[in-house]
């Protein structure tokens, strides 16, 4: 068993709204709403084993309010009250808050500390791990290809803004305006070559050894678990090598606040959690995800549903 949480986005301000200001975000609640998911994740029974937290721990405004992070530690230090690992994706507001070489640095790097889990960039905050026999957990970084936290200078930086602009020609790079593929925007990333190069591999290596694979990206994979917007740059890169294989039971993202799910035509389930920073007071957005040797079961708490997903 294991918990998932998606979108924190907490800083320390007044409630506010979205980009387009229209949907409410509870920026202070969503500590105490993380806290409440602790509390119940440490009182399971039988109990959980580890802890996934989807990206965008905290909000982007803390960057310009200069607490980014004072911020990060209030997070940190609530999930730190668990006994058990958690695994960290980074998220867009990860990114407008830190560098890719300072988030290396803090608490919301999980990858293993000798590198041998993961693609040789160590900046990469992909790797894979066994929670349990014949099961693996596989980390994507869904902006290992991305503008943002990234030297302007630096040749990750200079080929993502190629791709981007080649895509989106608005001035503003956040809107997907009359564009014909609308994920093609600056709050999305994609996956480099050499990721889904070693992607491929440990996915060859879980055909091998007959494993289940669970993946897990703040980023969705499929535009059935999206709105179309919120959706990888190369995400159809992505499902070539999960489809490529026969492991992968379930990929699990953040990003789209509302959530969505959809099974797809290879019968790997994609489940996008709803996001805590849009979850009133008095609701909640965390669930408890039990695996069986056939079937994954979502135990939702207040905006996620319960689900049942076969293998």
């Amino acid at each position: 068993a294991f918990g998932v949480v998606a979108d924190i986005q907490f800083a320390d301000a007044e409630d506010g709204y979205d980009f387009g200001g229209f949907r409410r975000r509870y920026y202070r609640h969503s500590l105490r709403l993380l806290r409440e998911a602790v509390r119940a994740w440490a009182g399971e029974c039988p109990p959980i084993d580890f802890v996934l937290q989807l990206g965008d721990s905290i909000d982007g405004q803390n960057a310009r309010r200069g607490e980014a992070e004072s911020a990060l530690q209030q997070v940190l230090d609530v999930l730190g009250q668990l006994s058990v690992p958690v695994h960290h994706a980074w998220g867009n507001h990860e990114l407008y808050n830190f560098s890719r070489a300072r988030l290396v640095q803090t608490g919301l790097y999980s990858r293993p500390a000798d590198g041998s889990a993961g693609p040789a960039d160590r900046e990469c905050h992909a790797y894979h791990c066994s929670p349990a026999p014949r099961l693996r957990l596989v980390v994507l970084d869904a902006y290992d290809a991305s503008t943002l936290g990234t030297d302007p200078g630096s040749l990750r930086y200079q080929e993502s803004l190629r791709v981007l602009r080649e895509k989106n020609p608005n001035d503003d790079l956040n809107s997907p305006e009359g564009l014909k593929e609308p994920h093609f925007v600056a709050f999305n990333g994609g996956f480099s070559q050499a990721q889904l190069d070693w992607f491929n591999e440990v996915l060859k290596f879980s055909d091998e050894n007959q494993e289940k694979v669970i993946v897990m990206a703040h980023v969705p994979l499929h535009p059935f678990a999206s709105n179309g917007v919120c959706l990888a740059w190369n995400y159809e890169a992505a499902l070539s090598v999960i489809h490529a294989h026969r492991c992968v039971v379930c990929v699990l993202a953040g990003h789209l606040h509302d959530g969505a799910y959809c099974l797809d035509c290879h019968g790997v389930h994609h489940l996008t959690l709803e996001g805590v920073i849009e979850t009133p007071p008095d609701s909640n957005a965390f669930g408890t995800i039990y695996v069986y040797e056939d079937k994954m079961v979502l135990k939702g708490r207040g905006r996620i549903p319960d689900r049942v997903m076969h293998f």
